[in-house]
């Protein structure tokens, strides 16, 4: 049994996705286990992933409330990168914000629950398309930062979702999508509105790229009909046969655990 903290699980793209599920210093090799037994327990502790001191509740994703309060990562322009201030001298972490968010991000099309339109920094790619349970991927922007990024993703979000549907992400991989086909059509459409960034933030804040498709499978033995979900808050033990794993979530054959969504959450595995 290894009792630790939770974190996001890293998945390594070689072939079919290699999932670890990291917990406290140690990780759980989790493609080796599926079709085995798998209990996770909570605790009933967490501790803020920044700080480490116990919260009685997890905010942005594993911190406690000074830290969600505080922290340029738990900032509203992290959903809303449109929004970025930190040209106007207000980053809650100016040093965090230059190397997070003014650095060069990418704009691409995926199929999840179908065909949407995402961003990422460049170097969170392939991490970004695995967390979200994308099959397909396609890079189609080079932006030199991340409110370029998302200023080009309301832009094409108008003609295309920008959002995943988990539930039909988890029941089972779609049909493929020509995404280069997809570039074609909608680049033309949001024509105007990039030529006005361009305007804006000058002749080098959008590249775009001539990218091949990145294809991505997962290690699940078998996709649930219906969806039902665990959560810690509500019980605090999460048992089953683990069936697979795709984008952030456990499958079992008794629901699913979106774990990212538990970071910070201290539990108890055993195989």
């Amino acid at each position: 049994m290894i009792t630790g903290t939770l974190s996001k699980m890293r998945g390594q793209l070689d072939g079919v996705v290699n999932y670890h599920l990291p917990v406290g210093e140690e990780e759980v090799e989790l493609n080796n286990l599926i079709g085995q037994s798998l209990t996770l327990s909570h605790t009933g502790n967490i501790f803020c992933s920044a700080c480490g001191k116990k919260t009685k509740k997890s905010y942005s994703q594993g911190h406690c409330y000074p830290c969600m309060k505080k922290l340029a990562r738990c900032d509203m322009c992290i959903m809303k990168p449109e929004t970025c201030h930190f040209a106007q001298g207000t980053c809650r972490e100016p040093e965090w914000g230059q190397q997070f968010c003014m650095t060069d991000h990418i704009v691409y099309l995926s199929n999840t629950s179908g065909l949407k339109v995402g961003i990422t920094r460049a170097t969170q790619i392939p991490t970004r398309w695995i967390d979200q349970g994308a099959t397909q991927a396609l890079p189609i922007l080079r932006v030199k930062n991340r409110h370029v990024s998302g200023l080009a993703e309301i832009a094409l979000g108008n003609w295309v979702a920008d959002k995943t549907n988990w539930r039909a992400m988890l029941k089972g991989d779609n049909a493929d999508i020509d995404l280069l086909e997809e570039s074609k059509r909608l680049l033309p459409l949001v024509k105007e509105q990039l030529s006005s960034i361009l305007s804006e933030f000058g002749d080098d804040a959008i590249e775009e790229l001539n990218s091949n498709i990145i294809d991505i499978s997962y290690p699940v033995d078998q996709y649930p009909t219906k969806i039902s979900s665990h959560n810690f808050d509500k019980n605090p033990d999460v048992s089953g046969v683990l069936l697979g794993v795709k984008g952030q979530y456990l499958i079992f054959d008794t629901g699913v655990i979106n774990i990212r969504k538990f970071s910070s959450y201290e539990v108890s595995v055993a195989v």
